[in-house]
């Protein structure tokens, strides 16, 4: 049996959009009906005032003459489109794509997917997602690490495609997936010229994978529900998977996310599926294979069927060992990743990092699932520029919170501590270990507001007011209540919230909060036969349309750029046409279309040099030939560089 391309991303959007949370949870007791209603009108107005009318100060160091000085690209319709357009005035290259050299020793892309998976370990992996640039300090706009992670893999991976024979996999097939998935770490600098190139044979360069060893640190680390046959210590994970956004910190090291990992693991005993909270509350597979690629076929600890004649049931806790934060030093190859189990655990979509100006600091975390929640941890510790060795392992010890947005523009931060607020052994946490482990049920508990798929959370670097994408969510309203949050049934479109923490204090407990703007089509939008769309597609959109906001970053400037990821074959997201990178003034709230993408793509992943001139954005999963656009050749995920011709700021 063998897996096509489109088939494959179906069946991925199928079963990665399943809303797991049980907990009804409501924040609202008492609906803002009218209030409701004026969102679902879609009015510009009250997107221009806020939801709640005051609104929030937005962004006071953006200039009063607006931050976008380009001009707007249009939407691409084609089915045949196979190529990325810009804005014009600037410059669109490939860079770096799935199976170029990494490691010196790297073969070079063969083009038709027979490398082993030893040369799939030297070169880049596929599905290219979060990365940043680390600028050296003699020459931060010129000369500087990229790094990008690696989220999952295409059938494209594979000359013959994913192939299954009599119902498992080829020990090989999953080797080369599972060094696919992961990170690459890769120096790059201007040449003589002033174009950036990547540098072959850099000591900087590396691979990180499914295969390589990590440590476990933290709360966590030895703990019982960390041992596996293999691990018995509990201390050290074999690789990380699925990382889709990332984070840093201020101590210069790369925080990568671990979001849909519960797809590769399989629990086939209904019975002990049913009590074991930490497979049935991330909705691991419970029968069949694995909800991604059968790996449990090939490599057992990806079963975690508890067999009971195995030494700490064998792997049954394998799934434990993943959902959590990766921290990589990129500047020393030498280095172990390691596991940062104080952080919690859950599909986790960013770790993005707001910096007070007194050295305490706050991570914010999407929950990348329909109806789960939005998170941020809280360091004990703070970070001291003057000794920043002394941060190394500030993320192993502080508070995580889960977030309530109330139906009045106010939201609490709720702190996940063993012993308070029910979470206690009679509810199932018997320590914190358990609290973290399990944070997705800890949420349940404290009465978390399940939001339309959080995702990219984006901070101002002068304000510190944090943004966040709500991709989309068509079960609100059936599975999950709307709510002022989450104002849309069946929201195919998705929103951006945003809000402040009280005094502009990162580690604060409560915060004001307003919709920036949902997504969708403008007003008065007809569909295909010429009727009026439905209410819940329309946006309130000052300016360009799209749909599902995924990626959300801001650059050195203040411009909020916005990714999209939709399926372009659902008929309401077909008229928005191929996904695309917009930008955003967070003051007037104006947004334009900087770049489309080719058909079949997401738009993820954006990082910039630090006096905004350069910028690189990543076209996951092209589906005809990008980057060769030729019509023949293997897609190839690929990160994109940006430059503006005359050499100027991007987006001015």
């Amino acid at each position: 049996m063998t897996q096509d391309f489109d088939a494959f991303h179906a069946a991925l959007a199928a079963h990665d959009d399943v809303a797991i949370n049980p907990s009804g949870n409501r924040s609202l007791d008492r609906m803002v009906d009218a209030g409701r209603r004026n969102v679902l009108k879609g009015g510009l107005a009250m997107a221009a005032l806020g939801f709640f009318g005051g609104g929030i100060s937005a962004c006071r160091a953006v200039a009063d003459d607006g931050l976008l000085g380009f001009k707007g690209v249009p939407q691409q319709f084609d089915a045949k489109f196979d190529k990325v357009i810009v804005a014009d005035g600037y410059s669109a290259t490939p860079f770096f794509s799935w199976g170029d050299a990494v490691l010196a020793d790297a073969p070079a892309f063969k083009g038709d997917a027979s490398e082993t998976w030893e040369d799939q370990l030297k070169q880049a992996g596929d599905n290219h997602d979060g990365m940043h640039f680390f600028p050296f300090p003699d020459a931060p706009n010129d000369h500087g690490l990229l790094v990008i992670n690696h989220e999952y893999i295409n059938p494209t991976l594979h000359s013959a495609g994913i192939v299954f024979v009599e119902g498992k996999r080829k020990a090989e097939d999953v080797k080369k997936e599972q060094a696919a998935h992961g990170v690459s770490v890769i120096e790059v600098k201007k040449d003589g010229d002033g174009h950036w190139q990547r540098v072959a044979g850099s000591r900087y360069n590396r691979r990180i994978s499914t295969l390589t060893p990590m440590q476990l640190t933290g709360p966590l680390a030895g703990h019982a529900a960390m041992k596996t046959a293999s691990d018995p210590s509990g201390l050290e994970v074999i690789g990380t998977l699925n990382n889709c956004s990332m984070g840093v910190t201020p101590w210069g090291t790369y925080l990568a996310c671990e979001e849909n990992w519960h797809n590769y693991f399989i629990n086939r005993d209904p019975a002990d599926y049913a009590q074991r909270v930490s497979h049935k509350r991330y909705g691991i597979a419970k029968e069949g294979v694995s909800k991604n690629y059968g790996w449990e076929t090939a490599d057992a600890r990806f079963d975690a069927t508890p067999y009971r004649d195995q030494p700490h049931d064998g792997h049954v806790q394998e799934p434990n060992r993943f959902g959590w934060v990766v921290e990589i030093d990129p500047f020393d190859p030498t280095s172990k990743p390691k596991k940062r189990t104080a952080v919690g655990r859950f599909c986790r979509e960013c770790s993005t990092l707001s910096l007070g100006k007194d050295g305490r600091m706050a991570y914010y975390y999407g929950d990348d699932t329909k109806g789960e929640y939005i998170y941020k941890f809280v360091p004990s510790g703070r970070f001291d520029a003057a000794n920043p060795k002394a941060a190394r392992d500030l993320l192993d010890e502080g508070t995580l919170y889960v977030a309530r947005f109330d139906d009045d523009g106010k939201g609490q931060w709720l702190a996940l501590v063993h012993g308070q607020n029910g979470l206690t052994a009679e509810n199932g946490f018997a320590s914190q270990a358990e609290v973290l482990l399990n944070a997705r049920a800890a949420g349940d508990i404290l009465g978390a507001t399940p939001m339309d798929r959080p995702e990219w959370v984006a901070a101002h670097p002068e304000t510190r007011e944090v943004y966040v994408t709500l991709t989309n969510n068509d079960d609100r309203g059936s599975k999950k209540p709307v709510n002022a949050a989450n104002p849309r049934p069946h929201n195919l479109h998705g929103q951006i919230l945003r809000w402040n923490e009280a005094g502009g204090d990162p580690t604060a407990t409560t915060f004001q909060w307003e919709i920036f703007l949902l997504a969708g089509e403008p007003q008065g939008a007809k569909d295909d036969k010429g009727q009026a769309v439905p209410a819940n597609l329309i946006g309130t959109i000052n300016g360009d349309a799209f749909s599902s906001p995924d990626g959300l970053a801001f650059d050195p400037a203040g411009r909020l750029w916005i990714e999209t990821d939709f399926d372009d074959i659902e008929p309401a997201m077909a008229r928005i046409g191929c996904n695309q990178l917009l930008c955003a003034d967070p003051k007037t709230r104006e947004v334009r279309r900087f770049l489309v993408g080719p058909r079949g793509c997401e738009l993820t992943g954006i990082t910039f040099t630090p006096d905004g001139r350069s910028m690189w954005v990543n076209i996951q999963h092209p589906g005809i030939s990008y980057p060769a656009s030729d019509g023949k050749s293997r897609p190839r995920s690929t990160t994109v560089l940006i430059t503006k011709n005359d050499g100027g700021v991007i987006g001015s």
